[in-house]
């Protein structure tokens, strides 16, 4: 076998080290012109058809129904009875007991501005006195 002697060849300059981005910026700058063509060709919105609105009369609640109200100065209420927080607990405790186990549900609604501290304290009062079921009323009674 014959060897061939070989010269290495060392280049004149510098290599040029840096990334050419120009093909990048080209693919970008299609893909937002894209991009830009097609997002308002999107429907943005969705049809629905909405039931019409029911006129119903207020509703007064349920003898049997436990409801209790925070007015804005905290003062607490059992079924539109001033209520003190001493006596709430023993009373709704009398109320809810005369109820079978699974029927001992309570609304309850505060005012927008009611403490914060007197509304949880309600909340964890009618827990105390047996209340299974809490219900948060949207609107006073």
């Amino acid at each position: 076998m014959r060897t061939r002697n070989r010269k290495l060849v060392l280049p004149q300059g510098q290599a040029n080290a840096d990334i050419n981005v120009t093909p990048l910026v080209d693919v970008v700058l299609v893909l937002l012109i894209i991009f830009m063509v097609v997002t308002p060709l999107m429907n943005q919105e969705l049809d629905v058809k909405l039931p019409m609105k029911e006129e119903s009369s207020h509703v007064e609640p349920e003898a049997s129904q436990v409801v209790v109200t925070v007015s804005p100065e905290g003062q607490l209420t059992l079924n539109n009875e001033p209520v003190s927080e001493a006596d709430f607990i023993p009373r709704l405790t009398r109320i809810l007991a005369a109820r079978p186990v699974g029927e001992r549900l309570l609304f309850f609604t505060a005012d927008d501005r009611a403490p914060y501290g007197k509304v949880v304290a309600a909340l964890d009062g009618a827990r105390a006195a047996g209340a299974e079921v809490l219900g948060l009323m949207t609107a006073p009674p």
